[in-house]
């Protein structure tokens, strides 16, 4: 691509002079993957001046688009720029021979440079590459370079764009400009120096890619130039606005290179970055003569950091690793600036990194290829972690100083950092090693489990004496005994050292042998403490029994003797080092230290007393009693002699688990009171419901200028102690209603009218969105000021039946005028209606009546009288003030006739007839007519012909929209009643309404103007969701006939009205036409309702629309606002804009203004500098990861999503483009598109390239990763693709942005917390539950998580980061796979690692989706409980800790992991329970204990019985809910919502809910299997089938529901207790809730789930599902074997110690055989072994009998069929046989058969839950040839259809054959597991 400038000088001499165009070479840019040379050489053609002149303005009227332009030779000095890009290779003479080749690309620019303007040497860069457009032929117009923000590498072009009219853009674009005195790029092709600036002289230098430097030159530019725009004020008033100012520069540089000071102050290492200090004698390049100190070099560091972030791809998400990168690049730039002479060579240093994509050949590549072969290693992350290294270890490898010896610089691929996985030399993991292990909840969080376990102790010492706690204390003896809680502290560090040398001995190298020592004396440390406590222990009471005293032996030294012995080993106990009760004061403010100490004191005090009194202490009766019982009879054999005492263990197993989980319980209770306590102080709720809003709207209109506007406009000095307090002050007069505020609002008519244009602008959001209706929108806007009415025009809603209220005041008071009328001052609204309906009225009969007609003067004189009797209060007096309603009806009458759409003349001159005589005969006191015409009130010559108004109404014309807008609020004035209670009725519209109103008297900083807020960016991940609803999704209805759109009609029925109302209003007929000239508005009806990419786009583009409308509030002048607000008032209300008559529509209609997003009523006021503003400080970018890949196969997602760009113009997409090439290769860029309005088509704008495949990791992070670069600005907001905004939450955006200036605790915040509303939950009733539970939680959960407790994390995507801090701290997720899955909250990990803080704001709010059935919530709970079985074993937990204080320890392990471990514990109660109950009973010890120590009827049972119910019934999580919704919406209703959704069923949702965590978390944290689940997140409106519910729900509910409801069947049928039902339903009630919930659930939920028919169809399919073979092409939706290998997949990849505690615990089935086979009748009483073990020979037969059914099958049943049916009928006979021997003689009873079921299925399952951790060689083989024969198909396509078939018959060969060879030794076995298997799934 070469481009050709083309200069026309001027010369003002002479007239006559000549024009000489000149062809000059400007710059030489290859196209993304393009080689060529260079065109050189100079043409220069001379043309007469006229004619050339001639030429010039015909190509300038074409360029400038008609803007009149002329070029005027000989007046001034002007210098006018043509760039032509062609596409081409040569040498330049092409050029000459232009005839030859036709120009493919024409960029033709313009613009006169006069003096003062920036120098257009930096400005005459061509942009490159695929951005530049295409150009057909001459004589079409140029096209223009694309841009993303700001068009810096093409200024001269777009010297209008609003953007460039700041001086700080020009300054930072001035201060990158020079580049001339730099060495020039040793491998750059060609350089011009005086056309580069720094970005292409690091670009050329260190070989950075071409669109990379155009990226990060923007990126910079727009930093720079914002930070000086929020600096502006505090700058030296001398400073020029278009120079950079030094310290913007380097406080940037600061804050960017921060972490990399830090990571170099760590190792030891000075840091590469040497910049001048300022003082005299310094070059000052960059800046103003006299104005600071050289800057560029601060700027070279700052770009080259950006450049290396911006091109390191997966790099980025390694810090530390590309702080290692920009170490010896910095080192490099420093010597090739310094011009230092490479010692070796002696010629001039360069860089060790250079050349054409040098950086990401030679640097990211090698390092990404590392990471590449270690994730193929992983076989999709199912290895062990410790097998391989994940980000984090590659990391965390640059932790180490040694990496500067091991890797060196240029990095050398021969080092042992690069060796492949699998070979020898390979470096392995670092810093920490992640094992699959429950002791990974001791390791990380030790300080816990030893608090639990020591106080469990101390209490057993003391509650076992049976006398109070402090009683027992004051026994020597007890004191004694307590200190062996030492001896345990010390077993606890020694098996916290073993489990550290257990797991992390991997890590030990040669390299590492610290470590290995390190590991050994904390053990050997550990050790020494145990043996000293327990020698020192052993012997006190050695002399205790001695010497019948504690006292010990004078050989240890008098500090250990006579009465100070104990005190003294107490002393020395607790000097031990490195204790879990360290001083949790370690950081952090004193005020916030005291805080969360003081919460979690008190929780543990209530705790432990409530432990030691209801759990501990009642159940120490019952165990000595148990102890004492001897000779209890069995039931079966006993294989150990005192198995009473297992009873105890039984009995206590329960208790000391909930135990160890109620702490879980207690942070409910105090987090929810806490959270409450500071919801109420921050001012939540206090604006409940819109009759709350209208009692403070008033002061909302005050409160809305305080805080949404800039501080210059309330009249405060910014800034300082007295600002505080002003702003103190005022906010109590806003709350409170001191000082009567809106005063203000009246007086200040600009402030009111900049008021009326905010909150209009929210009201037509809310219609645009159809949560109101017209009428509504009239009732709800703030109307502007005309007709001369001297009062705030309050909205209709406002004033509804205040005027009747006045008036039937006036009838009944008898008083004077000050009396009526402080009775109406009493009421602000009243005072307002009165007012402006007078004026109105006035105005009213003014307008309609002609003014040259004496009936005019005759009604102004009229109402001159009144105000004239009103100013001297004489009103009463000379009127009858009871006559007032009458007058009323009058009026009325008249506006009603005014308003039809015909109106009749007569009717009307009538009415004023009646009025006037009314008037001044009946309502005037004392007035005779020789009054009235001496007054002028009468005609002075009347006719009584005619009337008096026959000829002098004239109303308006038709046209005169605004007119008939007031004239209906008037009539809206006068007749309204209560029935505006009720306005707006939607809910969603009250509700969004309250919170804005209410947010405004919240705490928030104060605005500050949008050119000084900080800029932001929102970022969104897109894979492969719905963008807009299509026709087919819509109208596609289900087996009842339900659709989508039908089911949406229905839950929106408000918002589908009011739609239907809007597109009547834009010229719809008739219903029917939707779908077709409406259609496009119906999908976006549609998608906005659902949870798509659409509605989040919309949501998010509010910012951009909100800073718009900010920025012009913020400049415009008083006469802008009030001018623009005539403006407005000439047009009428969108509801009646099109009709001129506003009942039923006019014939005449005006030019309909569409209701679009992109206009609005403040937008007709733009100047048009706006755009500028907004786009500098708001970017949208949604990363649609496979959208070329979309555009290619023509999907409708990608028309979808360009038409999205079509609607918002600061729309940014990203996506990964795959090229292919004709070798095979493959390349992989980031490419960032936009729609330019002038093209009208999409344009590329940046193109990168990346090392190779993106995805590596996990898929949302990647997907963040690659876009990140594209985001602009000082924060960044993540957005999920379910989430959604709105336009009055986005007006406080820059209110949230100013916290980041703010102190939160010790320091300012790092990441800010937003409050979600959750928009589903009126979709269905789990949507509810789901909406509440998620409410409660980003609500009140993270208000207390932020404040007190100080350890909010990162939960979801509204978030706000500090994008340059966590930029440089590897993003704003991790993304390592399966470790990671849950990617989101790492990032709160890792800011509060990394010495972040997190806080949390709730005066704004962001829309979020949830799931809303049953089997996308499932999904959903199962891949949070699955990410926080991975957090268990990862790093971050264990380093969280272990770091933090021990308070705040407490604090995180209750919110994370340990919510899903308690929760599992809960379920775990039960079953130690249930288990142990059916033991006693089996085992006849409870008979026995029940006779002697009554164990259950005690306190502990009944406090473990009911806290586990608690938890079950979802009253554990129903409590911050209730707490929340009482705040926020009352008690009464939150009690009441409560009991709405225990009446539906909530409490069986959150049980099953409970299942579902538990299940997924232990499975992960066991096998592993985590992974990332699609939900969805669509409508349900289909009922889901039997076979689909049974493939999701089996392994985790129904089958442990069904072992639970079998054992509680078993203990019912032989537990003596069961004989008293009362006491069996008490004890049993919550585990029979858990068995019932967990089955019935799936049916409750599902929809049509108790339809007969649709049953009857689902036990079919289910069938059919069940029996149908398993084959290469089946897929676990269609066959049980294939779904069985699929759900058995986990244990396949998991480790020994996972197996060996999977066979451990399916042992419990064995035992459940061994109690039952004892209670047959056949066993007569027989307590001998021999039972158990005929019991196994039953199984044995029952296996050989069902293995030779089997094999009969197989060889018989297809061929002799009659040999097969022999061989059953024996096998009957035989059977039957058994039996009639068994009843003649034995004991057998037909009860029996069923018993020996209930034992022997069990047992089988057992058996088959054993088998399936083996791996079986033919189901794998059979899984490789099908991956096999997938591949093959794929391959064979490609090339012709007989090859297939070839590959086909020979892999059906090898298929068979290997079948063959494994059907002999493993099919009988396969087989009688598969049938097993399918048979336990029909009894189940």
């Amino acid at each position: 691509m070469c481009t050709l400038e083309l200069e026309l000088r001027s010369s003002p001499v002479s007239a006559s002079s000549q024009w000489t165009v000149e062809w000059r070479n400007v710059s030489n840019e290859l196209t993304a993957g393009s080689r060529g040379g260079r065109a050189i050489g100079e043409a220069v053609v001379s043309r007469e001046k006229k004619r050339n002149q001639q030429q010039l303005e015909k190509l300038s009227d074409k360029t400038r688009g008609g803007r009149g332009a002329e070029l005027q030779g000989g007046q001034s000095e002007s210098q006018e720029i043509f760039v032509c890009i062609f596409d081409g290779v040569g040498d330049g003479s092409q050029f000459a021979s232009s005839s030859r080749r036709r120009p493919i690309h024409t960029d033709i620019r313009w613009r006169r440079k006069e003096r003062g303007e920036m120098s257009l040497l930096r400005n005459r860069r061509a942009a490159g590459g695929g951005a530049a457009a295409v150009a057909t032929g001459s004589g079409e117009l140029p096209v223009q370079a694309a841009y993303n923000i700001i068009p810096i590498q093409d200024v001269v072009m777009h010297g209008d764009h609003p953007s460039l009219r700041f001086p700080e853009v020009r300054a930072a674009v001035e201060a990158l400009a020079h580049a001339a005195d730099l060495p020039p790029p040793v491998m750059a092709r060609s350089w011009d120096p005086h056309r580069a600036d720094l970005f292409d002289w690091l670009g050329a230098t260190f070989g950075f890619q071409p669109h990379n430097v155009r990226n990060q030159r923007e990126h910079l530019v727009l930093l720079l130039a914002n930070a000086q725009l929020r600096v502006a004020g505090t700058l030296p008033t001398d400073h020029p606005a278009d120079v950079l100012h030094h310290s913007v520069a380097r406080g940037i540089r600061k804050k960017l290179l921060k972490n990399y000071a830090s990571w170099c102050a760590y190792l030891g290492q000075k840091t590469h970055i040497r910049v001048p200090g300022g003082g005299a004698g310094r070059r000052r390049t960059g800046t103003a003569q006299g104005f600071g100190p050289d800057i560029r070099k601060d700027l070279l560091y700052t770009a080259l950091y950006l450049l290396i972030w911006g091109e390191a791809a997966n790099l980025r998400f390694m810090p530390e690793c590309l702080c290692y990168i920009f170490h010896y690049m910095a080192l490099d730039l420093y010597h090739v600036i310094e011009q230092s002479i490479d010692i070796e060579t002696g010629r001039p240093a360069i860089p060790a990194v250079c050349g054409e994509d040098a950086f990401l050949n030679r640097v990211v590549m090698p390092v990404y290829n590392v990471l590449k072969a270690e994730v193929e290693a992983s076989r999709n992350g199912t290895k062990p972690h410790s097998a391989w290294r994940n980000y984090d270890d590659v990391n965390e490898y640059f932790w180490s100083r040694r990496v500067f010896k091991r890797l060196r610089w240029p990095l050398d691929p021969s080092r042992s950092f690069f060796v492949q996985p699998g070979k020898p030399g390979r470096i392995g993991k670092t810093g920490f090693v992640e094992q699959r292990s429950f002791w990974n909840l001791y390791r990380s969080f030790d300080r816990v489990w030893v608090m639990l376990i020591l106080f469990f102790q101390a209490a057993m010492i003391v509650a076992w004496d049976g006398s109070t706690p402090w009683h027992s204390l004051s026994h020597r003896d007890i004191q004694v005994r307590l200190l062996s809680v030492f001896i345990t502290w010390g077993g606890l560090r020694f098996l916290q050292a073993m489990l550290d040398a257990g797991t992390q001995y991997s890590l030990v190298s040669r390299e590492t042998m610290i470590l290995a020592v390190r590991m050994v004396l904390k053990a050997l440390v550990a050790a020494g403490w145990t043996i000293t406590f327990s020698v020192l222990y052993v012997r006190m009471w050695d002399q205790r029994w001695r010497d019948r005293s504690f006292a010990l032996c004078h050989s240890l030294g008098p500090e250990f003797s006579g009465e100070n012995q104990l005190a003294n080993s107490i002393s020395a106990c607790l000097v031990v080092p490195d204790t879990y009760l360290c001083w949790p004061w370690s950081e952090g403010r004193l005020v916030d230290n005291i805080k969360y100490s003081i919460f979690w004191v008190c929780l543990l005090a209530s705790k432990f007393s409530f432990s030691y009194f209801l759990q501990i202490k009642p159940m120490v009766g019952p165990t000595k009693m148990i102890f004492k019982l001897h000779d209890i009879r069995r039931n079966w054999f006993e294989f150990m002699p005192h198995t009473e005492r297992l009873a105890v263990v039984i009995l206590w197993i329960p208790v000391i688990i909930i135990y160890l989980m109620d702490i879980q319980i207690w942070y409910a209770v105090f987090s929810s009171l806490t959270g409450a306590l500071i919801g109420l102080f921050s001012h939540l709720g206090e604006i409940r419901s819109v009759e709350q809003l209208r009692l403070r709207f008033q002061f909302f209109a005050s409160a809305m200028q305080f805080n949404l506007m800039p501080q210059e406009y309330m009249g405060a000095a910014p800034g300082g102690i007295r600002n505080k307090l002003y702003d103190a002050i005022h906010r109590l007069k806003l709350r409170y209603g001191f000082g009567r505020p809106y005063r203000k609002i009246e007086v200040n008519e600009v402030e009111a009218k900049r008021f009326a244009l905010i909150w209009n602008e929210i009201i037509q959001t809310f219609r645009e969105e159809d949560i109101i209706s017209d009428e509504e929108l009239e009732l709800l806007e703030l109307p502007p000021v005309v007709w001369r009415i001297r009062v705030v025009r309050w909205p209709c809603f406002l004033l509804n039946n205040e005027l009747l209220l006045a008036l039937s005041q006036a009838e009944e008071l008898v008083a004077d005028d000050r009396a009526h009328w402080r009775r109406i001052c009493s009421n602000e609204y009243r005072r307002c209606a009165v007012i402006e309906a007078y004026d109105s009225i006035r105005h009213l009969l003014l307008q309609i009546i002609d003014k040259t007609t004496i009936e005019h003067s005759i009604v102004n004189n009229l109402f001159l009288a009144f105000d004239s009797a009103m100013g001297y209060g004489k009103f009463t007096e000379e009127c009858s003030l009871n006559l007032l309603p009458r007058i009323h009806k009058f009026v009325i009458s008249l506006v009603e006739l005014l308003l039809k759409e015909n109106k009749d003349q007569t009717k009307i001159v009538c009415t004023m007839q009646d009025l006037y005589d009314f008037a001044v005969h009946d309502f005037l006191k004392n007035k005779d007519f020789e009054q009235l015409r001496e007054e002028r009130l009468a005609p002075s010559r009347p006719t009584e012909s005619e009337l008096l108004f026959l000829y002098a109404i004239k109303c308006p014309g038709n046209d005169d929209v605004s007119f008939y807008k007031q004239v209906r609020r008037l009539h809206t004035i006068l007749t309204s009643r209560d029935s505006m209670n009720n306005v707006p009725k939607n809910p969603e519209a009250r509700r969004r309404i309250t919170f804005f109103s209410n947010s405004l008297f919240m705490n928030m900083p104060r605005a500050p103007p949008v050119e000084k807020m900080m800029s932001f960016s929102v970022l969104t991940p897109y894979y492969n969701e719905d963008v807009l609803y299509n026709k087919d999704q819509l109208r596609r209805e289900n087996e009842d006939g339900i659709s989508i759109l039908f089911y949406l009609q229905k839950i929106y029925e408000d918002d589908w009205t009011n739609f239907l109302q809007r597109m009547q209003r834009e010229g719809m007929v008739s219903d029917d036409e939707i779908w077709a000239g409406k259609f496009q508005e119906l999908r976006l009806w549609a998608s906005y309702r659902g949870q798509t990419l659409a509605r989040t786009v919309r949501g998010m583009m509010y910012y951009y629309r909100a800073l718009k409308m900010l920025a012009f509030l913020d400049t415009a002048s008083e006469v802008d606002i009030t001018e623009g607000t005539k403006q407005l008032a000439s047009f009428g209300s969108i509801r009646h804009e099109n009709d001129v008559y506003p009942m039923n529509g006019g014939l005449q209609q005006r030019p309909r203004r569409r209701l679009d997003r992109g206009t609005s009523s403040v937008s007709q006021l733009f100047k048009g500098q706006e755009d500028g503003a907004a786009l500098m400080k708001y970017t949208y970018v949604v990363t649609c990861q496979i959208y070329g890949n979309q555009k290619k196969a023509k999907d409708q997602r990608a028309e979808d999503i360009l038409t999205l760009m079509k609607k918002n113009e600061a729309l940014r997409v990203a996506y990964v483009d795959e090229v292919h090439y004709e070798m095979g290769d493959m390349q992989y860029y980031s490419v960032l598109v936009k729609f330019d309005p002038v093209l009208q088509r999409e344009v590329e704008i940046y193109r990168i390239r990346l090392p190779g495949p993106l995805k590596l990791g996990e898929g949302k992070p990647e997907n963040q990763n690659h876009a990140i670069i594209f985001t602009r600005g000082d924060a960044l907001q993540t957005i999920d693709m379910n989430q959604d905004n709105y336009f009055e939450e986005a007006l406080k955006m820059r209110n949230l942005l100013e916290q980041y200036n703010y102190y939160h605790g010790s320091q300012k915040p790092t990441l800010l917390g937003v409050r979600e509303h959750v928009f589903t939950g009126s979709v269905s009733s789990l949507a509810w539950f789901m909406s509440a539970q998620e409410t409660s939680f980003v609500t009140l959960g993270q208000r207390v998580l932020a404040n007190p407790l100080k350890v909010r994390m990162h939960y979801g995507h509204p978030d706000v980061f500090d994008r340059l801090w966590f930029l440089t701290r590897g993003g704003v997720s991790k993304a390592s796979r399966v470790i990671n899955i849950s990617e989101d909250i790492f990032a709160g990990f890792n800011c509060t690692l990394r010495g972040g803080n997190v806080s949390h704001h709730e005066y704004i709010q962001v829309g979020k989706g949830r799931d809303v059935g049953l089997n996308q919530i499932s999904m959903f709970e199962a891949k949070v409980s699955s990410g926080n079985g991975e957090q268990t074993l990862s790093r971050d937990i264990y380093r969280l800790g272990h770091r933090l204080d021990f308070f705040r320890m407490l604090s995180v392990f209750y919110t994370t992991i340990g919510f899903y471990f308690n929760t599992m514990l809960v379920v775990l109660t039960v079953y130690t329970f249930v288990w142990g109950r059916l033991y006693l009973a089996l085992s006849g010890l409870e008979a026995g204990i029940q006779g002697s120590a009554n164990a259950t009827n005690n306190k502990a049972l009944g406090a473990v019985l009911n806290q586990q119910f608690v938890i079950q019934l979802g009253l554990f999580t129903a409590l911050p809910m209730i707490i929340e919704n009482s705040i926020e919406l009352g008690f009464l209703p939150a009690i009441w919502d409560f009991f709405t959704m225990q009446m539906m069923f909530s409490s069986m949702f959150y049980t099953f809910s409970m299942g579902t965590k538990s299940h997924y978390y232990g499975r992960t944290i066991l096998h592993g299997g985590a992974k990332y689940r699609a939900t969805g997140r669509g409508f349900v409106v289909q009922h889901k089938s039997f076979a689909e519910n049974y493939r999701l729900y089996a392994r985790s509910h129904f089958i442990k529901a069904i072992e639970l409801g079998i054992i509680l069947t078993v203990y019912a049928a032989h537990s003596v207790i069961a004989r008293n039902t009362l006491v069996y339903i008490i004890m049993m009630i919550s585990s029979w809730f858990l068995v019932v919930s967990w089955i019935m659930t799936p049916f409750a939920f599902n929809p049509s789930g108790f339809d007969w028919l649709k049953t009857v169809y689902d036990f079919e399919d289910f069938m059919n599902w069940i029996w149908y073979p398993g084959g290469i092409f089946s897929k676990a939706e269609h066959s049980w074997e294939v779904w069985w290998y699929e759900e058995q997949d986990h244990l396949r990849t998991t480790g020994l110690w996972g197996k060996i505690l999977e066979i451990l615990l399916d042992l419990r089935y064995f035992f459940f055989q061994f109690g039952v086979v004892y209670q047959l009748k056949i066993a007569n009483g027989s307590r001998s072994i021999a039972v158990y073990l005929l019991s196994w020979i039953c199984v044995a037969v029952i296996f050989s009998v069902f293995v030779l059914m089997s094999y009969a099958r197989d060889k018989y049943a297809a061929k002799q069929h009659l040999y097969y049916r022999l061989i059953q009928f024996a096998v009957i006979i035989l059977v039957v046989l058994v039996l009639i021997l068994f009843l003649e003689f034995t004991e057998f009873q037909i009860i029996d058969i069923f018993t020996s079921l209930l034992a022997f299925i069990p047992t089988g399952w057992g058996l088959i839950s054993i088998a399936q951790l083996r791996s079986f060689p033919g189901c794998l083989d059979f899984k490789k040839c099908k991956q096999g024969y997938f591949s093959m198909k794929l391959s064979a396509e490609a090339s012709r259809y007989p090859a297939f078939l070839l590959a086909r018959k020979q892999l059906q060969f090898e298929v068979l054959t290997r079948l063959s060879q494994l059907g002999r030794a493993l099919s009988p076995l396969c087989s009688l597991l598969i049938q097993c298997g399918r048979l336990s799934c029909l009894l189940i």
